[in-house]
């Protein structure tokens, strides 16, 4: 029987600008569409770091050009741009490669809100670049007239810096949830979601917060009741030892190894680290599930057990 699989992109599978995404996704539609064809239920989520950069820089540079004419554009917003225009060219290339294979599954992509805790100890100190390099000058007004927290950037400047909190739920988990049921390809939580917080009543208000894509796609995996969370990066396997001699390729992960290395400080936070956390909340979240973490090219071999780290109970 097949399996529901949620899959976390990363960023080598979307390329780094447009041009390069429209060639990227077309691999990363056949290495999807492999899975599809083995009768798997698929949901795609994945990251945004290059393009939500390029629309947070875009928008600043057309408020310093014309201040009077043009707001600033939220970084919420900016995160809902992103998911637009890469989820368009995902569904395109899942559709036209399902197609071409003779599979007739719709493709959708949800705008999709992750909640996230206002009160998050993350916002008490936020540490994530964002945007354009500025002077001290430029840095100091913004923060003087908008509020923001900048820090200096090992030497290139200054930047402005937002919270990293952890996300709590899905808001559009029904939407997703029905279209699945309904056996569509979903991709949703782009970049981590667009993160959000309850206000007053029932509206949902934008963070100046960037979510983690492997943390969201955790959250998604575990709302969905998924059989597997599958994160994709740049190496086949999880590497103890990483860029040393005596490296040493993980083939599984128990929980306990897991914390272990977490302890040890194995992996490199903001790269393997997030990944291997978020690989192991939801190894742990409910018996049977199983976190992989591998090669996009190798997605498939890795659910046929044959390679890629897998944590599991």
């Amino acid at each position: 029987m097949g399996k529901k699989i949620v899959i976390a992109l990363g960023g080598n599978a979307l390329g780094n600008n447009l041009p390069e995404q429209m060639i990227a996704v077309q691999q990363t539609a056949k290495a999807i569409a492999d899975l599809i064809e083995e009768g798997h239920e698929v949901i795609i989520a994945h990251g945004n770091g290059p393009q939500v950069g390029m629309i947070q820089n875009a928008m600043t540079e057309l408020t310093r050009s014309n201040p009077e004419k043009y707001i600033p554009c939220p970084l919420s917003v900016c995160v809902a741009m992103s998911q637009g225009y890469i989820g368009y060219d995902l569904q395109n290339a899942l559709r036209q490669e399902l197609l071409d294979r003779g599979i007739n599954k719709p493709c959708a992509t949800v705008l999709t809100q992750v909640i996230v805790d206002k009160n998050d100890p993350a916002f008490e100190n936020p540490t994530k670049p964002i945007g354009a390099f500025m002077t001290k000058e430029e840095a100091e007004k913004l923060a003087a007239e908008r509020g923001y927290v900048v820090k200096e950037d090992a030497g290139r400047g200054y930047r402005r810096v937002v919270a990293s909190p952890k996300p709590q739920a899905i808001a559009e988990i029904d939407t997703v949830k029905a279209l699945v049921d309904a056996g569509h390809v979903v991709v949703a939580c782009g970049g981590g979601g667009i993160p959000v917080f309850h206000g007053e009543g029932n509206r949902l208000d934008g963070a100046a917060a960037v979510v983690d894509k492997d943390f969201a796609s955790c959250v998604l995996a575990q709302q969905l009741d998924a059989d597997c969370l599958i994160i994709l990066t740049a190496v086949e396997k999880v590497a103890i030892h990483f860029g040393k001699p005596d490296v040493k390729w993980l083939d599984e992960l128990t929980p306990a190894e897991a914390e272990k290395y977490i302890a040890d400080g194995e992996f490199a936070p903001g790269s393997m680290l997030p990944k291997v956390q978020a690989a192991l909340q939801f190894a742990q979240s409910k018996p049977g599930r199983t976190a992989l973490i591998t090669l996009l090219e190798k997605a498939k071999d890795g659910v046929a057990g044959k390679t890629g780290t897998s944590i599991h109970c």
